[in-house]
């Protein structure tokens, strides 16, 4: 099977909407869908749905309901548990909605694999990095890290719309800094390496 130009940047494209799944879990799908509504996105067999005026009016209530609930001390935390799970099927259902021109037996396991995989990593990544500034500050610095992860998302998600191939450049490079955030934040935390 050869892939076309436009199948290859839908996988791209998909796997930077996934990747931003794991910072909000339903604003990035909100983005998308609005884009789809205007027609700036292409949307796989199956997914006109996203772009129907019920879809973005449930993804926008949803998206404010999750980014107020982030700003809970505490519940916070409980997200980041509880939205793991719900994070990879967002990816997956974020990257499958673009990656045009694929057949099924194609496109549903990247958009499992990848998709569903770079959103959990995104997800546990930045749940590692709420955890140590919540515990190296007693909860003082989530707002702060709540607003960065709204403005990432939505900035990833449009960001994966308009230039695919530079966001998922970004995506590695800002997974790799969050690691090592996260592993210094554990070692002023905990002492250990």
């Amino acid at each position: 099977m050869e892939l076309s130009l436009e199948s290859l940047t839908g996988i791209v494209l998909g796997l930077g909407l996934a990747a931003a799944t794991g910072l909000r879990v339903f604003l990035p799908l909100l983005v998308a869908a609005i884009a789809a509504r205007w027609g700036l996105l292409p949307l796989s067999d199956g997914f006109a749905w996203l772009a129907s005026g019920t879809a973005i009016a449930m993804l926008a209530t949803a998206s404010i309901a999750e980014i107020l609930a982030y700003y809970i001390p505490g519940l916070d935390h409980a997200l980041d548990v509880l939205a793991s799970p719900a994070t990879v099927a967002a990816g997956t259902i974020a990257s499958a909605s673009v990656m045009v021109d694929l057949p099924p037996w194609v496109l549903w396991p990247v958009a499992l694999i990848a998709g569903g995989g770079v959103a959990g990593l995104t997800k546990g990544t930045t749940a590692l990095v709420r955890a140590g500034s919540g515990a190296a500050t007693v909860g003082i610095s989530n707002p702060i890290i709540s607003t960065m992860e709204t403005l990432g998302a939505t900035g990833l998600a449009a960001l994966a719309i308009a230039l695919p191939v530079i966001a998922l450049l970004l995506i590695g490079v800002t997974l790799y800094l969050i690691y090592h955030l996260a592993r210094k934040a554990r070692t002023v935390v905990f002492g250990a390496r």
